[in-house]
């Protein structure tokens, strides 16, 4: 993160106004070389440039936990400036700066909360030639509300012809106000950007003359952009969810329950009457994939469309196989992904938008896999960090305006800090990061150890959205499984954490072993804990139990988020891959193939009884151990990067083909498999400079760089 730059414009104001332009007029004799223009403002904004917008990033910049630290963005304008006269008017939102609406998370009371405010300078050939200072005017935008979780209002009639271009008459407008910083230190923007990654068009059906429910066919992220005409102060509403009342009307009891006051995911448009208008929101975003527009005193839809906004990752790793349900799942998994990371990951994009750091750590791996989202990840855990009390406390959500950590953390949440810097330097090689936040997980593990009773903890949620809570494993067992692993995982670089972690793993099995390889009461997620941390007492032996108990619950799920990922991954690791893809190929209830066969799901659901969101990603491991497992490619901690790696694909008897790819930082690595006529046809692609072991159902091979095939018989 950049720190260093210094400033030489001012913290400035638009006053009251929800959305004010603030607008600066900039003479050139000749045009610049190169003209960068810095901004900070804390709530989202767009930038103008003689009437074109600066790019097409949105939602911009991403969220931080703004007493501590502030993004700003830099914008190349050399091509969108002329000779003369140039106008540079920056349109500022609150975002999540300046949220009003009472909600369930106190953001109303955060302490960073006030007005839309921004901080500029240009810079053109290594020179500043205009900063923000009271010379700028603020000019009312057509924006009446825009609150992140309530929505938007839009009044065209309001819109003044010529605002944005030179030769504007803005004497009229008052200069606009000094005022106070946000309290944080300015940082460059490190998150990927969000954009509109992808448009969807839907089926509409009329509900009555004058309302209409869009079906877009698929559960996103983002907006309608609307094409519309009609006479001047007519109106169109819209509301969005992802469910409908039987009598084809938007049900949104199950998302709208924790925002208590105003609409929720509510936008109003209205028209200035000048033939076709076309409009999208700018500083608010929805989860949906209906949308129910009313239109009235005499407006007209002519077009609708769904833009999918989310942080614009590069796509890094795919995975399809020859089970359409498999297939299904997967792309299920990538839609939540997507739909779940807004300049941060959040729990879902409809009822809370909260960056809940449970959800994220058990996806991390998920991510890593198929996007290229370490810059957001690593943004996302410096992001937890400031969050981090005196203390070490950490809470549950970032950022926080004080929710969150007395309800909602807790070990398996705040691993995050641990989870996300070492998966990036198992899969870049790249250990920067966790250097960086180090201080910060000792501080973490010493909190931990005052909240220890001999040694284990019992603060946090535990398996979370388990089937019956009744048979959840015990919090304190998970929880003070992922203080070992905290703890072990800093002992690469502080040795001294080693004995903790061994001691942690002692006491877990004095208290929860049972003998004859169970842990706890005998529940799944309870057994895989054990394997999946390394510390049972007798490893073969306990995953016995765990697939025998697998096999008794009929390879349905039921277990939490926390058995979701080591359930599969124990299974394999000892050899009860078949029962591994049963379970995620089961479409009886509860069961993951059921939300896609029975509900027709198009994301990940919250629960297994499809009862509340329709679009979390906290299920959603099972996409990064179909690469690991199920295409066999396994990053090594002692060579990391994939410098070495390892293949080792589980040739389970319900599929007849495998094809996965990963772009690794030496390039892309690619596994396939196919059964036929009796063999097992593998090939993969092993990029230069790296090697693999390989084995192949016990065939092992060393492989240098390249193209390499095997055919082994289809029974091993």
């Amino acid at each position: 993160m950049d720190k260093t730059r210094v400033w030489s414009g001012y913290w400035i104001s638009g006053g009251t106004d929800p959305a004010p332009y603030l607008r600066k007029k900039v003479v050139f004799d000749k045009v610049p070389e190169k003209a960068v223009c810095f901004i900070c403002s804390p709530g989202w904004h767009e930038l103008y440039v003689n009437g074109i917008k600066a790019d097409d990033r949105v939602l911009v910049p991403a969220v931080s936990q703004f007493e501590k630290h502030v993004s700003y963005v830099s914008y190349d304008l050399a091509s969108l400036l002329r000779d003369g006269e140039n106008v540079l008017s920056v349109l500022t939102g609150n975002g999540w700066y300046n949220c009003l609406s009472k909600t369930h998370w106190n953001f109303p009371n955060a302490p960073w909360l006030d007005k839309p405010k921004m901080l500029c300078d240009l810079v053109c050939d290594g020179k500043t030639v205009c900063s923000s200072d009271d010379t700028w005017k603020s000019i009312p935008s057509p924006i009446l509300v825009n609150q992140l979780r309530n929505g938007e209002e839009y009044d065209a009639r309001q819109e003044l012809p010529g605002m944005l271009l030179p030769g504007f008459d803005d004497t009229a407008y008052p200069n606009v106000s000094y005022c106070n910083p946000p309290g944080g230190i300015l940082t460059e923007e490190t998150a990927t950007p969000c954009r509109v990654i992808k448009t969807y068009t839907g089926k509409c059906r009329e509900l009555d003359h004058r309302t209409y429910v869009y079906d877009f066919g698929a559960n996103l992220t983002g907006w309608c952009e609307i094409t519309v005409e009609g006479p001047a102060g007519s109106w169109v509403i819209l509301d969005y969810g992802e469910l409908l009342h039987n009598n084809g009307s938007i049900d949104r009891e199950h998302i709208s329950c924790y925002v208590d006051e105003g609409p929720f995911q509510h936008d109003v448009y209205f028209l200035k009457g000048e033939g076709q208008e076309t409009w999208h929101p700018r500083f608010t975003y929805h989860g949906f994939r209906y949308c129910q527009i009313f239109c009235g005193n005499g407006a007209k839809i002519l077009d609708v469309k769904a833009q999918f906004v989310a942080s614009d990752f590069r796509e890094t790793g795919h995975f399809e196989c020859s089970d359409d349900l498999v297939n299904k799942l997967y792309q299920c998994t990538m839609q939540s992904y997507r739909s779940n990371y807004t300049g941060i990951p959040t729990d879902c994009p409809h009822r809370e938008k909260n960056g809940w750091t449970g959800d994220a750590q058990i996806v991390a791996e998920t991510g890593l896999w198929n996007f290229d989202s370490v810059a957001s990840m690593s943004n996302f855990a410096r992001l937890l960090a400031d969050t981090q009390r005196p203390s070490g406390q950490l809470s549950g959500i970032a950022p926080t305006a004080g929710w969150g950590y007395n309800w909602g953390s807790g070990p398996g949440w705040d691993i995050y800090l641990f989870e996300a810097p070492y998966r990036i330097a198992l899969f870049t090689g790249d250990d920067s990061l966790f250097k960086e936040l180090l201080p910060s997980m000792e501080k973490y593990l010493e909190y931990c150890k005052g909240m220890s009773h001999g040694r284990l903890v019992n603060f946090g949620l535990g398996d979370w959205c388990c089937f019956d809570r009744d048979l959840m494993t015990p919090p304190e067992m998970t929880s003070s499984a992922y203080y070992l692993y905290a703890a072990k995982l800093v002992s690469k670089y502080k040795p001294e954490y080693a004995s903790l972690a061994d001691e942690i793993g002692n006491a877990i099995n004095r208290k929860y072993y049972r003998g004859s390889g169970i842990y706890a009461d005998g529940q799944r997620t309870a057994m895989a804990c054990a394997l999946y941390f390394g510390f049972a007492e007798d490893s073969d032996l306990t995953a016995q139990r765990l697939a025998e108990a697998v096999r008794k619950k009929n390879h349905l799920g039921g277990f939490g988020i926390m058995g979701s990922k080591y359930i599969f991954r124990t299974l394999c690791d000892y050899g009860y891959q078949e029962d591994a893809f049963k379970m995620l190929t089961a479409t009886g209830y509860p069961s993951f193939g059921y939300w896609v066969k029975e509900l027709d799901a198009t994301t990940l659901h919250e629960t297994w009884s499809s009862g509340a969101s329709q679009n979390h990603i906290m299920f959603g491991d099972f996409a990064a151990w179909m690469h690991q497992y199920l295409a066999g490619i396994i990053p090594l901690p002692e060579t990391p990067g994939f410098r070495h790696f390892r293949i080792k694909p589980c040739f389970v008897s319900g599929l007849d083909r495998v094809k996965a790819d990963h772009i690794s930082p030496f390039g892309e690595i690619r596994v396939r498999w196919e059964r036929k006529n009796g063999k097992i046809y593998f090939s993969c692609q092993i990029p230069e400079e790296t090697t693999a072991d390989i084995d192949l159902a016990g065939h092992l091979f060393e492989s240098k760089s390249g193209c390499v095939e095997y055919e082994i018989p289809s029974g091993e």
